[in-house]
């Protein structure tokens, strides 16, 4: 697939870079069509990955579960995984951003005139990077974060199967404000069915004595919490998948999320309820280090310098 130089923004545009209908433009100037069943129906799905120091993390695995994410909703885009991780490459590198947010999404498309049929559609891919956004940032993670559990219900998976990344992100707004409202800075949502689910853009994990514990329905199953639970046997933890109550959060030693958006991200306050000491944990520093530290190795990673883009 060849681009025309004229159609690359310019390096360094600290804004990022977009790739919509076929070409590469600055961020800035990105659309998608107001018909687009993406836009007035929430009838997409996307994936995002990050860069950092020059490195993409888990990229393929991301691709991966893109496409599996497009299968899901009956959905296929004419780029084969290996020709997006090449879009992706080249968006990076003309973004001119070392630590970016990398967003891949595939949006139903426009019906022919006065049709409903999703199935008239021609699914649409499109791209953006942007500097890296953080959930929560490296000095709030100093202190840990105060998180809630929210009163609106996340949206069970059996009305849309939460493994499946997408918009539909009103419960999770609404989780938003009753943090703020609350003065915290997360909620986390409770299930129609008991327990607990996930935030808006993260999981979470507790910790009691050596047992960490994570949701197993009703979320995302999101590629950090998919690392942290490859890295917990080497840092001597038992990992228990299942239903996590309100009332084992609080309790919790430890309590700390998980996300693209920030890697593992420290919480000190549950409910207005100090988490252990009320600062990050120790067993929650070791595997935040070590989660960053994947991203200089080349078995997790991806240089922008990789030859074939």
């Amino acid at each position: 697939m060849s681009i025309v130089a004229s159609q690359l923004p310019k390096d360094n545009d600290a804004q990022g870079c977009a790739y919509v209908d076929g070409s590469f433009i600055p961020l800035a100037e990105a659309r998608i069509p107001m018909l687009d069943r993406g836009f007035v129906r929430s009838d997409a799905t996307y994936d995002v990955t990050h860069l950092w120091k020059g490195r993409f993390f888990r990229l393929d695995d991301h691709i991966e579960r893109f496409y599996a994410s497009m299968a899901g909703l009956r959905m296929e885009i004419d780029e084969s995984p290996a020709e997006l991780r090449n879009l992706i490459l080249q968006a990076a590198r003309h973004s001119g951003l070392e630590d970016a947010y990398v967003q891949m999404t595939c949006t139903r498309g426009v019906p022919p005139a006065g049709s409903r049929d999703p199935r008239m559609c021609k699914n649409q891919l499109s791209l953006f990077v942007q500097p890296f956004v953080w959930i929560a940032r490296p000095e709030q993670q100093e202190t840990g974060l105060k998180m809630v559990v929210a009163k609106t219900p996340r949206i069970p998976s059996e009305a849309v199967d939460q493994r499946i990344k997408n918009f539909n992100w009103l419960d999770l707004t609404r989780g938003i404000f009753e943090a703020y409202d609350q003065g915290a800075d997360v909620a986390v949502h409770p299930s129609i069915h008991g327990g607990l689910t996930e935030g808006a853009g993260f999981n979470f994990f507790c910790m009691k004595g050596r047992t960490l514990s994570t949701s197993a329905d009703g979320i995302f199953e999101g590629m950090t919490r998919r690392t942290v639970m490859e890295l917990a046997p080497s840092h001597h933890l038992t990992l228990e998948v299942g239903r996590v109550t309100a009332e084992q959060l609080q309790d919790a030693d430890e309590v700390f999320l998980t996300s693209t958006a920030g890697g593992v991200m420290p919480v000190s306050e549950v409910n207005g309820r100090q988490i252990g000491s009320g600062r990050p944990g120790p067993v929650t520093l070791s595997l935040r280090k070590a989660y960053w530290e994947l991203h200089s190795n080349p078995e997790y990673t991806t240089a922008l310098t990789e030859a074939g883009a």
